[in-house]
């Protein structure tokens, strides 16, 4: 209590200045200083204490004298009562020559005053002295001639003694002797005596170390009460107890426990408190809960403000266990009930400005118009109002500028509790002119309805549903239009229920100010839909939309652009000549039109370069070429739009000898499902990007068996930002092998249920092509010497083979065409030359040869011999061309079955 009232905070070492105390004549103890008083009492204490142990000392070590004397006394004359040969001894001629030695040495050995073997008739055998050798023996024998033990205490020659005496017996138990064997209890307590002196010793240091350490504690006590006595001390706690409950604030003590132990009187007025509310548990007291847990737990507050009753408390909570107190808490209760309404204001100040800036923070957290409309109702409720609705223009959810008038779309509504007769998410909504809402989109300024039930003009939107809606409890309403500039964009409405006070011109307002904030996140979400449409729609233009007719693969493929935005991803299926297909992904680095206009231009110069029959190696580097010329082209018109690079991989499998061409420029690299399920990603070199250039492009050449599966990826499926790509790549291995038995549709929608992100923040391109092979009755081929009689060989074989074709309708322009291929072969070619005949969707002639001289289509003058031959060619045909091998090169043509 000296602690609470101040009087402790002074230094300890310096008495608090004030009047002196006026001391009475008391006795020589009671004059003196409560520490004094406890400093003598607690050396008499501790000197008591210390005499008590010393006497309890001596007492102990002379009984422990007597018992080791009696101890050892019965011990050392039952072992030489029993040892052998002393029955004959004793029935010796002469026993004391015999036992006079033995005794003797025994007691010694064992430290007696004396060991003295006796017939039945106490006369002496043996004795220390010898002169008493023959002598009665002083002590009673006789309950040792009954063949008992007999110890006794008795005053011998020697001293005081303790003795023993036990019978010495035959094998059938006569007793045929006595021994005695005694020891002074001086030549036992020996040893205690000596260690007497130490014991005194440790009892003074003892009692020193006591007179320090009370000393000390004295001290302490003299600092603390500052040298007052026990009336002085007494006086001065009753003029403390006084000023403690006369003071204006509330003071409560509790204990660690929990429990009351002092509370003054404005403590009990304020909170109220029982009479008999000391020593009560403060849970008990029947305090509201929050302040009875409060002052239960003991923690640390400062000017906490509880509603008591009627009454608004500040209160302040100290631990009182902080200096190494007692545990427990110390409360001090202000009554600030005047303070109420202005500290309920500055509270719904506050309240406000946090919603500010929860709206700074929280809403338009994604360019997506519905869900920052969302946010905007989910933050509303139930902070501001009990229900939210947002109402926007379609033309405003797909992207587009709002007319001035149109149907309106409730975007998102958020509840206080469900049931709500409101309109639902999704529906269209027409407000009619008198109606709040149309109010603010007209004039563009917030409108208060305050009593829902006598607003006429609101009722007549639709009376049925209004009238449920009042029914339902909602009396108030506030309607705000979404601004964006010169742009209204829709309208917000908030609504009141479970407060039974309306809405009023300050919280209109507010809700001003948080729409306004909001608008600007739903416009930037509505340009962003538009120009992401933009994307999508120029992204999707550039793609293919449908895959070409070929045999060769089975194909399935999966496009998905970025959530975030549009980006390069692109993929390709081209068919090429002789029954071949080649596969392409790409994807130009970046976002937005630039890349997907980009990918546009790498697609066709995909298209353009793969019609050339190029090799992969070789269509990459002119890739490459044309990448490094659109970042130079970017840069030299300053618009920091430049490519920055392009990965790109192109694959071309040929269904008649299965073998499959692969080259890469840093994409990933491709897998490969095998017909038994097993996935290993093929070691393509990776190549640089494209547009870097400098190094050429590898490729890989391998052999695929029927069945198997090709699969082609962008990075955007196997790398996320919360997932690395060696990850990716292993979830890619596991959904491949668990999806190898199905069609590559199945495949294809394994591989995204496993893979695909929530929301990607890249494209994602995936194709799943499954190896077809064309069998060897569907291949003729022929070698064909270099000869010009050869050709009507050829052609006689064509058309054998198209007869077991039942192509028999193709023969005549089948022979057309092979007569001129196979003639200019022979003329301007080298051997050797080859014919092959290839049956797919199309019937396809092809002549090989080893010279790498390409025809060339013209008109042919009237004067001119020749220069028909491929002219004729183009017209029987649908397709010709040719392509360059390793070896020479290849003519190919391509006729439509009937």
């Amino acid at each position: 209590m000296v602690r609470l009232l101040g009087r402790s905070d002074a230094r300890p070492a310096r008495r608090p200045r004030g009047p002196r105390v006026r001391r009475t004549p008391e006795s020589a103890l009671g004059g003196r200083s409560l520490a004094a008083q406890v400093f003598v009492l607690q050396v008499v204490i501790v000197l008591l204490l210390v005499v008590a142990a010393v006497v309890a000392l001596l007492l102990q070590v002379r009984h422990d004298t007597t018992q080791e004397a009696r101890n050892r006394s019965v011990a050392v004359a039952q072992t030489f009562a029993n040892s052998p040969g002393i029955v004959e001894a004793l029935n010796a001629p002469d026993p004391t020559a015999v036992l006079q030695p033995k005794a003797e040495a025994a007691r010694e050995a064992s430290d007696m005053d004396f060991l003295v073997v006796m017939n039945t008739e106490g006369i002496r055998y043996t004795h220390p002295k010898p002169d008493r050798i023959g002598k009665k023996f002083v002590g009673n024998i006789q309950p040792a001639l009954d063949g008992g033990i007999v110890v006794e205490e008795v005053n011998g020659t020697i001293g005081r003694l303790v003795q023993a005496v036990v019978p010495v017996k035959t094998a059938d138990g006569t007793v045929v002797g006595l021994v005695s064997s005694g020891i002074t209890t001086a030549h036992v307590g020996g040893n205690a005596d000596r260690q007497l002196p130490l014991v005194l010793g440790s009892a003074a240091v003892a009692l020193a170390l006591a007179t320090a350490s009370t000393a000390l504690v004295s001290r302490r006590l003299l600092r603390q009460t500052h040298g007052l006595g026990p009336r002085e001390m007494t006086r001065m706690y009753e003029h403390h107890d006084a000023v403690l409950h006369s003071v204006r604030e509330g003071v409560i003590i509790v204990g660690g426990e929990g429990d009351l132990l002092l509370a003054n009187d404005e403590a009990q007025r304020l909170l109220d408190l029982p009479p008999d509310a000391e020593r009560r548990q403060v849970l008990d007291l029947g305090l509201d809960r929050d302040t009875a847990e409060l002052l239960a737990s003991g923690r640390m507050v400062t000017d906490e403000v509880h509603l008591v009753g009627e009454r608004l408390l500040a209160i302040n909570q100290r631990p009182t266990d902080l200096a190494g107190g007692p545990a427990g808490s110390v409360a001090t209760l202000r009554d600030s009930t005047e303070l109420r309404a202005l500290s309920g204001r500055a509270e719904a100040t506050r309240e406000r400005l946090d919603m500010l800036y929860a709206a700074g923070v929280g809403i338009g957290t994604s360019l997506d118009v519905t869900r920052t409309a969302e946010e905007l109702t989910e933050l509303a409720v139930p902070r501001f109002a009990d229900f939210a609705s947002v109402d926007l223009f379609d033309a405003v959810l797909q992207g587009e500028e709002p007319g001035a008038r149109g149907t309106l779309r409730r975007t998102a509504v958020s509840a206080i509790r469900k049931g709500a007769p409101l309109y639902a998410v999704g529906e269209r909504i027409r407000f009619v002119d008198s109606a709040p809402q149309a109010h603010s989109l007209g004039e563009a300024r917030a409108v208060l309805e305050a009593r829902l039930a006598e607003a006429p003009g609101w009722r007549a939107q639709d009376f049925e549903r209004t009238e449920q809606v009042v029914e339902f409890g909602i009396h108030s309403l506030i309607t705000v239009p979404v601004r964006a500039g010169s742009l209204i964009l829709g309208v917000v409405s908030f609504w009141r229920s479970e407060r039974p006070d309306p809405f009023d011109p300050d919280e209109v307002v507010l809700a001003e100010e948080l729409v306004a904030r909001a608008a600007i996140s739903i416009d930037n979400a509505r340009r962003f839909t538009r120009e992401h449409g933009m994307a999508v729609t120029l992204q999707r233009s550039l793609l293919p939309r449908t895959l070409p007719e070929q045999n060769a693969l089975d194909i399935a493929y999966r496009y998905l652009p970025a959530q975030a935005g549009v980006g390069g991803d692109w993929f390709d299926v081209l068919p090429l000549s002789g029954a071949r297909v080649a596969l392409v992904v790409g994807d130009v680095v970046g976002h937005g039109l630039h890349a997907a206009a980009t990918m546009g231009r790498l697609r066709t110069a995909v298209h353009n370069f793969s019609a050339l029959d190029l090799a992969p190696e070789e269509l990459l580097g002119l890739l490459d070429e044309l990448v490094a010329r659109i970042d130079q082209d970017e840069t030299d018109d300053d618009t920091d739009a430049a490519v920055s690079g392009a990965t790109c991989l192109y694959a071309i499998y040929d269904p008649v000898s299965r073998r499959c061409t692969i080259a890469r420029a840093g994409h990933p690299p491709p897998a490969l499902v095998h017909p038994d399920g097993r996935v290993e990603y093929l070691e393509v070199p990776a190549g640089l990007p494209l547009g870097l250039g400098g190094l050429p492009f590898e490729t890989v050449e391998l052999e695929l068996a029927e069945g198997s599966s090709l699969v082609l990826y962008t990075d955007g499926l196997v790398e996320d930002r919360e997932r690395d790509i060696d990850t990716g790549l292993e979830l890619l291995r596991t959904a491949l092998e668990r999806s190898s038995a199905g069609p590559p549709e199945g495949t294809c929608q394994a591989v995204l249920d496993a893979l695909l992100p929530p929301r990607p923040n890249d494209d994602i391109a995936l194709i799943v092509a499954r190896t077809r092979a064309l069998g060897a009755d569907r291949v003729a081929e022929w070698d064909v010497p270099v000869d010009p009689a050869a050709v009507g060989e050829v052609r006689a074989a064509v058309v054998r083979q198209l007869a077991r074709w039942d192509l028999e309708d193709l023969s005549f322009t089948t022979e057309l065409i092979l007569s001129e291929l196979v003639t200019n072969a022979i003329r301007y070619g080298s051997a050797p030359v080859r014919v092959r005949l290839l049956r797919d969707r199309t019937l396809i002639c092809e002549v090989a040869d080893s010279s790498s001289t390409s025809p060339h289509l013209r008109y042919a003058a009237m004067t001119d011999e020749g220069g028909r031959g491929l002219f004729l060619v183009s017209q029987l045909t649908d397709r010709w061309g040719t392509r360059y091998t390793a070896k020479g090169k290849v003519i190919w043509a391509e006729q439509p079955l009937p």
